[in-house]
C-alpha cells in the first residue's frame, strides 16, 4: 500500500483508530462531571432549567460514551494483532493495569449508566445524583488507569526485566505513579474539561444567535465560558509544568517540539515561534524566533542548558517536523481558548454577555477546538516518544508482530471505511441532537432567580412563559 513496510502500516493504523478513540473520551470525561454539576444544582435549587439542561446532555453522553467503548475494544485488539510483540514483552506491567481500568472504573460506569439515563423516577432524585456522581467518577478513574499505562511507557520505572526480554513488575506504587504521570493526568483531564466547556459554549452560543431570551441557551453559554476562563489559565500553568517534567526524563523530545537542532549549553535558547524544520540540514528554515525565550520558559532561567537534536544518535530522534507543529497548534489553540474566556468574562463584566453576537460566534467557531488541541497534544506526546514504545527500553521496530504488510494494509483499508461510516453518523446524529433547542416553553416559576455564575433569568415576555422555539 502506496509502497508503506508493515510497520509503517501498523504505526498508521494504530494513529487512525487512536485518533478516533481519543475524541469521545474526551468529551465524555468533561460531559460526565458537567451532568453531575447539572444534577447536583438541580437538587440544591429545586429549579427545573438544569433538570431540564440534564436531560438535554445525557443523551448526547450517551451516544459518545457508546462511540467511545466501540471505538476503545477495537483499539485494543492490535495489542494481540500487529503489536503483539509489544504485549508479550511489556504485558506484565502493562496488562494488569489496564485489568484494573476495567474492573475499577468501567465497571463503575457501566454499573450506574443505566440508573442515570433511565432511573430518576425509579430511584429518586438523590439515588439519581448519585449515580451520575459514580458514572462521573468512572470516567475519571478510567483516564487514571489509561493514562498511568501511558505515562509508565513515557517514563518506566519500577520494573524489571527477565531472561526472556520482558518487563516485570518490582514496585506497582512507582510503576503506577512512574514521574510523567502526575503532570499527564491532570493535563489531560483539564483538556476533557475544556474541550465540554467548549462544546457547551457552542451550543449555547448557537441557540443564543436565534432567540437570545432562550434560558435554557443563557445557562449552558454562562456555565461554559465560566468553566472556559477557570480552566484555561490552569491548563496553560499544568503545560508548563508538564514541559519541566518532560525536558528532565524526554529531552529529545522537548528539543523537537522547539524546533533545536543545536545544544545551548550555556542557555540563551531562542523560542521559535513560526518556521519549517529541515531534518536534512538540521535547521530550521525560514523561522520567526525571539531571543532567549526557550530558555526562561523551559529552565524559568536564562543561563540554564538546553540540549538540542545533535545531541543524539539520528536514529534516536523524533520526526521533528510533526512534532513542532503538533505542538504549535495545541498552544495556539490553549491560548485562543484563553482568549476567548476572557472575552466572555468582559461581556460578563458589562452585562451584556448574552447580546454579543460576535461572541457567540465566536465560541461557535472554538466549539471544536478543544478536540484538534487534545489531538494535537496527543500526537506530540506519541510522536515526540519515537523510536520507542517503551522509552529508551523497547524501540517500536522491535515491538511490531511479524504480519504481513498486504494483511496489515487491507484491515486499514477495512478500518477507514467502516470508522467513517459508523462515526460519521454518530457524529452527524450528535450535531442533530445538539441543533434542537432545550424545550418548546420553559415555565418561569421552573426557573426562579439562577444561582449560579450571576445569571438573573432574562424578563419574560409574557407572565407565564419565556418561548424559546
Amino acid at each position: 500500500m502506496l509502497g508503506l513496510d508493515a510497520i509503517e502500516l501498523a504505526r498508521i493504523q494504530f494513529a487512525f483508530t487512536v485518533s478516533f478513540h481519543i475524541i469521545f473520551p474526551a468529551f465524555s470525561i468533561g460531559l460526565a462531571s458537567y451532568l453531575a454539576v447539572l444534577n447536583g444544582l438541580h437538587l440544591w435549587t429545586g429549579k427545573d432549567i438544569y433538570l431540564r439542561l440534564f436531560n438535554y446532555w445525557k443523551t448526547i453522553f450517551a451516544v459518545a460514551f457508546g462511540m467511545g467503548v466501540v471505538s476503545g475494544i477495537v483499539m485494543s485488539y492490535q495489542f494481540g494483532t500487529n503489536w503483539s510483540v509489544f504485549s508479550d514483552k511489556a504485558g506484565p506491567v502493562i496488562g494488569p493495569l489496564m485489568g484494573y481500568e476495567v474492573l475499577s472504573a468501567f465497571f463503575l460506569e457501566a454499573g450506574f449508566l443505566g440508573v442515570m439515563l433511565f432511573g430518576r423516577e425509579k430511584v429518586g432524585a438523590r439515588a439519581h445524583f448519585f449515580a451520575t456522581l459514580m458514572v462521573a467518577i468512572g470516567t475519571l478513574g478510567s483516564a487514571f488507569w489509561i493514562l498511568s499505562v501511558n505515562s509508565w511507557m513515557q517514563t518506566p520505572q519500577g520494573h524489571g526485566i527477565n531472561e526472556v526480554g520482558q518487563f516485570i513488575p518490582l514496585d506497582w506504587w512507582a510503576i503506577v505513579f512512574n514521574p510523567s504521570f502526575p503532570y499527564r493526568l491532570v493535563h489531560m483531564v483539564l483538556a476533557a474539561y475544556l474541550t465540554t466547556a467548549l462544546v457547551v459554549g457552542a451550543v449555547g452560543g448557537l441557540h443564543l444567535l436565534r432567540d437570545r431570551m432562550d434560558q435554557g441557551a443563557r445557562v449552558m453559554f454562562a456555565m461554559a465560558m465560566g468553566m472556559l476562563i477557570v480552566v484555561a489559565p490552569l491548563q496553560i500553568l499544568a503545560g508548563d509544568f508538564h514541559g519541566l517534567n518532560t525536558l528532565e526524563h524526554q529531552p529529545a523530545k522537548i528539543a523537537a517540539m522547539e524546533g533545536h537542532f543545536e545544544s545551548h549549553p550555556e542557555g540563551g535558547a531562542p523560542l521559535i515561534l513560526f518556521g519549517l524544520p529541515n531534518a536534512a540540514t538540521e535547521t530550521v528554515d525560514y523561522a520567526v524566533q525571539i531571543p532567549y525565550l526557550s530558555s526562561l520558559i523551559l529552565t524559568h532561567d536564562l543561563t540554564s542548558p538546553l540540549p538540542g537534536l545533535a545531541d543524539f544518535p539520528v536514529d534516536e530522534r523524533p520526526p521533528v517536523a510533526i512534532v513542532f507543529w503538533s505542538f504549535r497548534i495545541m498552544v495556539a489553540l490553549g491560548f485562543a481558548m484563553l482568549g476567548l474566556g476572557i472575552w466572555a468574562l468582559v461581556a460578563r463584566m458589562r452585562g451584556n454577555l448574552y447580546d454579543r453576537k460576535w461572541l457567540h460566534r465566536a465560541a461557535i467557531v472554538m466549539g471544536p477546538s478543544g478536540f484538534v488541541a487534545v489531538l494535537a497534544g496527543w500526537i506530540t506526546t506519541e510522536v515526540g516518544r519515537q523510536p520507542w514504545t517503551v522509552y529508551g527500553l523497547l524501540s517500536t521496530n522491535d515491538s511490531v508482530a511479524p504480519v504481513e504488510a498486504a494483511a496489515v494494509a487491507s484491515s486499514l483499508v477495512a478500518f477507514i471505511l467502516v470508522y467513517f461510516m459508523l462515526f460519521g453518523a454518530g457524529t452527524y446524529y450528535i450535531l442533530r441532537l445538539m441543533n434542537k433547542r432545550l424545550a418548546d416553553r420553559i415555565p418561569l416559576t421552573s426557573i426562579g432567580p439562577i444561582r449560579t455564575a450571576g445569571i438573573t433569568p432574562a424578563p419574560a415576555v409574557d407572565d407565564k412563559f419565556i418561548p424559546v422555539e
